[in-house]
């Protein structure tokens, strides 16, 4: 394809609500595009507000990974806090709020390194990356069903976290490679 050539969207026919449970609704847009071909597509349809994930850094060079259950591969995964952003919170809020529900500890500095989109072909969800410095004991009372298993990773020693059979989500795993960057400029 020309890189100089401009894209138009589809032309969006109709869109109506096709599945619903408590946590998604599945919609199924009709489109046309420009070149009169037509499709129907299902989405997930998001909430709209985004979630957060959060790298946060006990010092220079440890940071503080959780061990949860996943209910989508029946297994506990490794991976960083988080978790969406409530109505009416800004996602450097969120950010806190989760270190405190599921690390009892908040950052001090927090900075915004990347926002992700997840399966843009099937999710209109985002997610906020930060990096969480400067942290300091504080807790909230979380939704986790049990608690939350802590682990402390030298960052220095990320290409084994990268073997383990546990760290596989993507997510986690693009903001590892992010904030590795981001601290060693």
């Amino acid at each position: 394809m020309n890189k100089s050539a401009k894209l138009i969207l589809p032309d969006i026919l109709e869109s109506k609500e096709v599945a619903k449970s408590r946590l998604i609704t599945v919609e199924q847009v009709d489109l046309k595009f420009s070149n009169g071909e037509q499709r129907s597509y299902e989405k997930v349809k998001g909430k709209g507000r985004g979630a957060v994930l959060i790298v946060p850094m006990l010092d220079q060079d440890t940071m503080i990974l959780i061990r949860e259950y996943s209910a989508g591969t029946h297994s506990y995964q490794l991976g960083f806090p988080k978790g969406l952003i409530d109505e009416g919170e800004e996602s450097i809020e969120a950010a806190n709020r989760e270190l405190q529900e599921e690390i009892n500890m908040a950052a001090t500095d927090l900075t915004y390194v990347h926002q992700l989109s997840l399966a843009p072909q099937f999710f209109d969800a985002k997610m906020d990356i930060f990096l969480g410095q400067n942290l300091y004991e504080s807790s909230l009372v979380g939704d986790e069903p049990e608690p939350l298993q802590t682990v402390h990773w030298k960052l220095s020693d990320y290409q084994q976290l990268l073997a383990q059979p546990d760290f596989t989500e993507a997510r986690s795993i693009a903001a590892l490679m992010l904030v590795k960057d981001l601290l060693k400029a």
